[in-house]
């Protein structure tokens, strides 16, 4: 069993003693003479007048900091609406181009109605949805506009369009 011993070389309390480190080579400490004469030690009444000045100085840059952090949470969040959006829109193509492919009557209704069953309001208000059934496919085109997480900062038009289709049943 290998038992390590450490020693208290006071940094944690604000006082640096350089009697504890090893010297260099030849013994030589060049020139750490301090105010009292003691060749390589610095007191604690030594330390000058600017001990303790950095004192919440962490706080003070993470509060400065605080805009910059809350500015690139909203981008990111922005930037999930986008890839919730596209989600969205393909997922309800896809129901959309399904139903108008199995509908015995109406199939574009069907597909219109189907398309926007599922979508939440904030993306249904804005939601455009196009369908044709016709030969052996049934398509779905859906225009999703990406809502704002904040809407009176910043309008973001974009808009992202899902297409599907689907073989004609029957």
């Amino acid at each position: 069993m290998t038992t390590t011993s450490t020693r208290d070389t006071g940094i944690r309390r604000g006082r640096y003693d350089a009697g504890l480190r090893d010297r260099p080579p030849g013994g030589a400490d060049h020139g750490t003479e301090t105010a009292d004469g003691a060749e390589g030690r610095l007191r604690e009444d030594a330390a000058g007048p600017r001990a303790g000045r950095d004192r919440g100085q962490g706080s003070i840059e993470f509060l400065g900091m605080t805009p910059m952090i809350i500015l690139i949470m909203l981008v990111l969040w922005e930037l999930a609406l986008i890839g919730y959006t596209w989600s969205l829109a393909g997922n309800a193509a896809d129901v959309g181009a399904r139903a108008a492919a199995g509908a015995e009557f109406s199939p574009n209704s069907t597909c219109r109605r189907e398309a926007r069953k599922d979508l939440p309001d904030a993306w249904d208000d804005n939601a455009t949805v196009r369908c044709s059934s016709g030969g052996a496919l049934s398509t779905a085109d859906v225009k999703l506009k990406v809502p704002v997480l904040v809407p009176g900062l910043f309008d973001l038009d974009v808009k992202i369009t899902g297409h599907a289709a689907s073989p004609t049943e029957g």
